[in-house]
């Protein structure tokens, strides 16, 4: 997946928007101003922080040792910092970031939730 890849399929989901609060190089892809992923896109090899369920988060890193890591600069428990252009399939890696989207969206508060239910 090319950093271009990530930014479309970020950007796909309903109410996604890419902000860059820290600097021009990192992006950070919110959906109703909660991250649900954050990728440094200049830098090589490509990677991404991704919100995960606990117990599948430490299932990830035991099944991709150096592909899928304990979040950089972020809450380990929750979130894992994931190598895009090290050899993971594409598809895992959108199932990946689907799942930090839903469990984003699914902790938003109830009125911002029913927004998705409509859709």
């Amino acid at each position: 997946m090319t950093p271009q890849e990530l930014r479309a399929f970020c950007l796909s989901f309903d109410e996604a928007v890419e902000d860059c609060p820290f600097s021009p190089e990192i992006s950070v892809y919110k959906v109703l101003g909660k991250m649900f992923a954050l990728s440094w896109a200049e830098r090589q090899p490509l990677k991404v922080n991704l919100k995960c369920d606990p117990d599948d988060a430490v299932r990830l890193r035991t099944e991709h040792p150096g592909l899928i890591a304990p979040g950089y600069h972020m809450n380990k428990r929750h979130w894992n910092t994931v190598t895009l252009d090290a050899g993971l399939p594409d598809r895992l890696v959108e199932e990946l970031i689907e799942d930090s989207y839903d469990l984003v969206v699914a902790g938003l508060p109830r009125g911002d939730r029913l927004r998705f239910d409509r859709a």
